[in-house]
């Protein structure tokens, strides 16, 4: 996969309209992830539908969390799932050819773990304590996630807390792009955050 693609990487709260992803991906987020905890795969498979013709358009990779069934119906780009979701390789070979996988890592253990070949794209954090995830694990801080990336040749993108002033600190860490949910979409005028956000990382 494209290293760039994971520049500014958008995770959608629960219940995020399209308005709001378009206006992230206007704003110069490279990749969305739809991941919501309450809604239907359904209404997942609806809204994935919706939002893949304008996202492909733009050249952006729509990834749904945790929901096999979502991205198979929907048409999206691929999935992302945490370390209890699923057996990567079974994973992989549901997906088929032409779609990503990415897998949250927390830990280097995990990293060794991972099956050759099953895998596009990591997810490692929390880097920071969030309140999007409360349960997560312990942060890894920016040293922690520069063990994590500087120990693996896959992609990765950071995860936790994240916002405009991490961007520094991520990219020297070695990550190819950092993860947020609040940082767009709880601001007042989520395309000029994620605008913020691009801005950033490419002058980090």
């Amino acid at each position: 996969m494209n290293r760039n693609t994971l520049a500014v990487y958008f995770v959608t709260p629960d219940g995020a309209s399209p308005d709001l992803v378009m206006a992230a991906v206007r704003g110069g987020a490279s990749m969305v992830q739809l991941r919501d905890k309450r809604a239907s795969d359904s209404d997942l498979v609806a809204l994935a539908r919706q939002l893949k013709p304008d996202l492909t358009r733009r050249g952006v990779p729509l990834i749904v969390n945790d929901r096999l069934a979502v991205v198979l119906a929907s048409g999206a780009d691929g999935l992302h799932v945490g370390q209890s979701d699923g057996d990567p390789r079974a994973l992989r070979k549901a997906l088929g050819p032409g779609r990503l996988l990415g897998l949250s890592v927390e830990t280097l253990a995990q990293l060794d773990a991972i099956p050759a070949g099953s895998v596009d794209y990591l997810g490692v954090g929390p880097v920071h304590a969030t309140a999007t995830k409360p349960d997560h694990a312990a942060p890894l801080g920016v040293d922690g996630l520069g063990r994590i990336v500087s120990s693996t040749a896959l992609p990765c993108v950071a995860i936790g807390g994240l916002g405009v002033a991490d961007a520094a600190g991520v990219k020297a860490a070695g990550a190819d792009g950092m993860a947020v949910v609040s940082a767009i979409s709880a601001a007042p005028d989520p395309a000029a955050a994620a605008r913020a956000l691009a801005e950033a990382w490419r002058s980090a």
